[in-house]
């Protein structure tokens, strides 16, 4: 009697050996004879008799008998059958599902991006894309800067766009636009009625700030230590809408893109000098390793930019 291990070794050898044959014991289950079988999968007779016999050697006990004309399953060649009549519908659909992922006109892609870019610069591509590819499928992702390089680092995303550039060897990018970031401030704030502003001006000032990980916060940081001050920071956030609903309510001042064409109530949006600028880009894993839809996205991007 086998050991548990031993056991789990022969099913493990028996897996290994049937897998590339499910084809051909679902063919000679369906056909009754080895010579239809071979037809069936478009392979000469005496290879599947060689497959046969090589599989019946790591069963341990014949697959088939003579049966008048033609050859039956024994049961435990009828075990296997069976079990290969249910697993190759699954195998056939996660190969259709495989091929209609990568099609280029039909596949899938997956593109993480950061929040802010949610506004305009995504729904503004996606538009421009599937005009032209009406059948591919996104799913998006969203989420700070840290959180989408990881995920993609991961292989979890195809793509993505990003600020500012990331410094990876593992990455490859393109930039696609230079986006101005403004200093927010309440309407009642001493600085309101300027047109524009010295960072340095800010020491000293309440910060509402996005939480480590975003884009923005990595280039407010580096322009407070430029500057020779920390920051007085008295809220964090995840979301740019609530860090500027906070700064309307008078708790603070942060840097962040323009809000649009017209600037939320109760907030002044003040130019920097000198300007303060952050680089978008789209970026993916380096090698070239992405679908042909991904490709292809990528390439409509960059004839964007």
């Amino acid at each position: 009697m086998m050991h548990e291990s031993e056991a789990a070794a022969a099913d493990q050898r028996l897996v290994t050996a049937l897998a590339p044959n499910l084809a051909l014991l679902s063919a000679l289950r369906e056909t009754g004879n080895i010579t239809r079988a071979a037809e069936l999968l478009g392979v000469p007779q005496p290879t599947v008799s060689r497959r046969l016999a090589a599989l019946a050697q790591v069963v341990g006990a014949p697959l088939t008998e003579p049966a008048g004309r033609g050859v039956r399953l024994t049961r435990v060649g009828t075990v296997l059958a069976e079990t290969a009549g249910r697993a190759l519908p699954a195998i056939e659909a996660g190969a259709r599902q495989a091929r209609e992922e990568i099609e280029p006109a039909s596949g899938h892609v997956v593109l993480g991006f950061l929040h802010l870019l949610g506004r305009w610069l995504v729904p503004s591509l996606l538009r421009g894309f599937r005009a032209r590819y009406p059948g591919v499928r996104f799913s998006l992702v969203q989420g700070s800067r840290q959180h989408i390089l990881d995920r993609l680092t991961a292989g979890e995303l195809d793509l993505a766009l990003v600020a500012p550039v990331p410094e990876s060897p593992d990455l490859e990018s393109f930039t696609i636009a230079e986006q101005d970031l403004l200093l927010c401030v309440p309407a009642a704030h001493r600085f309101a009625q300027r047109r524009r502003i010295r960072f340095a001006e800010l020491a000293g000032e309440p910060f509402v700030m996005l939480e480590h990980g975003y884009g923005v916060r990595q280039i407010t940081d580096g322009l407070c230590a430029a500057a020779g001050f920390e920051p007085e920071i008295v809220f964090e956030g995840q979301e740019s809408d609530t860090v500027r609903g906070l700064v309307a309510a008078g708790f603070g001042v942060t840097l962040l893109p323009q809000f649009g064409s017209a600037t939320p109530a109760g907030v002044v949006e003040i130019p920097l000098s000198p300007k303060v600028s952050r680089t978008i880009c789209l970026v993916w894993p380096a090698g070239d390793h992405l679908t042909p839809v991904a490709r292809s996205f990528r390439d409509y991007v960059r004839a964007q930019a």
